[in-house]
Formats: structure tokens, sequence, C-alpha cells
């Protein structure tokens, strides 16, 4: 059989193997372009097109590709040992990647559970805030109170607090599904409403729901500080972490941030935690930008006074074969050593000051970008079919996608996710390389402009109504 001609390629054109998205849509789906290499905030494709990566992969690749730095460590440890059981054997990297990054977390978190992705950090969190209430005598928690919408993993005890109706269409009668609160949102508010007032009735409702479902019953509360895909890196005001915060200690419920896309620098601080200081989770998980996509890797978060209690109980009943891998724990440290040395978490506020300004005047110009949001380089666009009334595009019209292969044609590579079915709005995220330059961010900015006018003319020569 003949290799096809890589622009004719499509689903289902090879008779076994073949492309991994054979599971996302049907034979005959044009397959995307094959990647080749990368480097800074570029990718190439095996027919030489160059492409700016405007979200980092999905947003992970917080350190740019091909990382001279980090590319070294990943060799030299290669060359050492790639695999040992942690159970048995400690490892110098891992050790190292502990210390550093719970003194990078500051006060409060003491102790790190690596693992090899967000789902897999999600789930420890879960696991260890149930056994830590099982071993401190309050066997009876086991509630954790999520937000609609939510997005907070692929694994089935993640999927449960994940606030997304199609999926646990699917997958619900699998889980036990755990109780939702409303999440604040920051463009469509409820009439009578501003953003801060919203948002503190957001933070009442979770506390009517854990009067409701019984104080003694909820283990935790889970959240991602700054939003991801399900909201589109929506920012609550400080008030309302801070009544979270309270609540959660006036009813003994552990609160959980799910930092694994605001973490690691992304959002102008090591921890989105670190902007809302009088309001600390006792636990935080990351993943994506803490490897940077050079290695699989995710991480929790711990105080002492929760491992401690397990340790002492008999030790946590979890793990994984690859979790505290020496390979990937000597990666992610080379990709902290590039976060400390470009000192990214600066650059992030900076450039993402400037990428803000950026999106703000192409929402002026475009008629289908109807709100712009975010903090750092963790930013969305919201897009539209009317921004005087903020009426939605047809669902089954994939906004987002569409804007996704207009952009690999103007050469900008774009990331997009879709939750909820796009029931709570069409968002994409901007979530650059923090390495990005000044003149890159320009270039991201027509790019992604005029990427939005193809979309623009498109909805406007089709009309898409359902």
């Amino acid at each position: 059989m003949s290799t096809p001609n890589p622009t004719e390629r499509r689903i289902g054109d090879t008779p076994k193997g073949g492309s991994v998205l054979g599971f996302y849509a049907p034979r005959g789906t044009p397959r995307p372009p094959r990647i080749a290499r990368g480097e800074g905030v570029f990718l190439w494709d095996s027919e030489g097109r160059r492409y700016l990566d405007a979200t980092a992969g999905a947003v992970v690749a917080n350190i740019g590709h091909g990382n001279p730095h980090v590319l070294a460590a990943m060799a030299e440890q290669a060359g050492r040992v790639t695999f040992a059981y942690p159970r048995f054997f400690e490892s110098e990297h891992s050790i190292a990647l502990a210390d550093r990054v719970c003194a990078m977390a500051g006060e409060g978190f003491d102790r790190a559970f690596f693992v090899s992705g967000g789902s897999e950090a999600n789930e420890s969190a879960l696991k260890l805030a149930r056994q830590y209430a099982v071993v401190s005598g309050q066997p009876q928690r086991a509630k954790v109170i999520s937000r609609e919408p939510s997005y907070h993993g692929a694994t089935l005890g993640a999927l449960a607090v994940t606030g997304d109706a199609h999926t646990l269409g699917i997958y619900g009668p699998m889980v036990r599904e755990m109780p939702k609160v409303p999440a604040p949102q920051s463009y469509r508010l409820p009439e009578g409403h501003t953003a801060e007032s919203h948002a503190l009735a957001c933070a009442d409702a979770l506390e009517d729901c854990i009067v409701r479902e019984g104080p003694d019953s909820v283990l935790a509360f889970i959240l991602e500080p700054v939003g991801g895909l399900s909201s589109g890196a929506v920012v609550s005001p400080a008030a309302y972490y801070r009544r979270v915060r309270e609540i959660c200690d006036r009813h003994g419920v552990l609160l959980i941030y799910d930092e694994i896309m605001s973490g690691a620098g992304r959002t102008g601080a090591f921890l989105a935690a670190h902007h809302f200081a009088d309001a600390r989770p006792d636990i935080v998980t990351l993943a994506k930008g803490l490897a940077a996509g050079y290695t699989p890797l995710g991480a929790m978060l711990v105080p002492n006074r929760i491992v401690d209690a397990i340790a002492d109980a008999g030790g946590f009943v979890h793990g994984h074969t690859y979790f505290t891998n020496p390979l990937s724990c000597a990666v992610a440290n080379a990709v902290l050593d590039e976060v400390v040395r470009q000192d990214l978490a600066a650059q992030s506020r900076l450039r993402g000051e400037q990428l803000m300004a950026r999106l703000q005047a192409i929402a002026g110009r475009s008629p289908i970008v109807g709100d712009v949001r975010g903090k750092g380089l963790l930013t969305a666009i919201e897009i539209v079919a009317d921004k005087e009334t903020k009426r939605q595009l047809p669902a089954a019209f994939n906004a987002p996608a569409r804007l996704t292969q207009h952009g690999l044609q103007r050469g900008i590579a774009l990331y997009n996710r879709r939750a909820n079915l796009g029931a709570y709005g069409d968002m994409q995220l901007i979530t650059p390389p923090l390495t990005i330059t000044e003149a890159e961010v320009d270039l991201l900015a027509e790019l992604l402009e005029a990427s939005l006018r193809d979309l623009a003319q498109e909805i406007a020569r089709i009309k898409p109504t359902t």
C-alpha cells in the first residue's frame, strides 16, 4: 500500500493501527497536520509549515519547545536510570523536586506526591482527603462538592466531581455523582447582579449545599482558582475565595485547588493560590506546566498534618506504577530551572498584560468576540453570534473547532476541547508558552485576528441556525 499524500490523509485510511483520532471521529474525517519538530513558541509540520503554538498545546508547553537544558537533563538521567519503584528506592531528583516544589508553593504545602498527570493528581487528592477523614475519626465524610461547570479529569473519580452534564450522561451510572454548586461567571450575569455579588451568591450556595447535604457528610470542596476549559479563564473577585475559605473552615471541609492549568507560573505567580493569600487551600494539585510537556507528570501538595495522620495510621492506600518516576522528576527539575532562571512568573504577568490589551483591541473590532478574560497568560475569548445580546452560536456549529481549522490555515495552533457541549458558551483559551516574546505576542494577535475574521465571514456566509 502506498503512503498517502499527507494533504489527503483521512481517518481509517490504514488497514490496522493508524491515527488515534479514529477513536474520536468517523472514517473519512481529514487528519490534522503531522508534527515534525518544535522550537520556542513554534511548531512545524512534516510539510514544513510553521504554526505559532498559541495555547502551549493543551496548556502544557509553558517553557516552549526544544529547550536544550531540559533535553540535556533528560538524556543525562536516561543514561543513569529511567525507572525505580519509590517504595523500594529513593531517587535524587524526586527528593530534590519535592523540596523545591514545596518551597515554591510556600507555607502549608509540606509534602509532594508525584503522579503521571492531572487526572491522577486530582484522583490522589480525593482519595487522600477521604483517607484523612477516616483516620481522623470522621468516616461519615465522603461527599466532595464541586462547581457547575467544571472539569477535573478523565478518571472516574475525577469525573464524579466534574460539572459536565454531557459527560456524566455517559459515565454517570458508573460513578457516585457528587453535589454541585454554581461556578461564578463574569460575562452572562443573573439579572440584578454584579460580578462580585454573583460570586458571593455562589459562595453562599456552597454553604447552603453543605447544610443541605449534612455538614458531617461533606469531605471537601474542589475548584479551579482561575477557570480552565469549562469556564474560559474566569477569575472571581478576591472576596469569593475568602468567603469560600471561611465556609470550609466553619464546617470542617477541606478546600482543594485544582491548579492543573493555573499552576507553575501561568497566572503570574507559581500558584494561582498566591494571588489570594488569605484563602489558601488545604490541598493543591498541579500538572501540565510542571513538566511543560517534556514528560508526563502531575503532583499533589499537602500539609504535614494530613500526611502524618495517614502515615501514622498505616500509610496512603493508593499509588500508581509510575508515581515519583526518577526520569520524570529529573525532567521537571530541569523545567523548574528554566522557570526560575527566566523568571517566567514575572514574564507571564508582563506578557499577559500585553496579550490582554491586544485581545481587548481585537474584541473591539471583531463582530464575534463577546468577552475577553483571564489572568497572566491564562486568558480566553468568548465567541458569540451577537455581541449586543450575548447570544451564543448554535451548539452544532462548534465555533471553537471551526476557529481551530481557520487558525491552522493561518499558521496558528489553537487547542479546544468543548465542555458541556458549549452550554455555557464557546470559549477559546489563549495560553501561549510563558517564554513568548513581545514581538511573538503581537504576531499571535495578528494571526488570531485573521482567523477570527475568517470565522466571522464563514458565519455570515452560512448563517448557522441549528
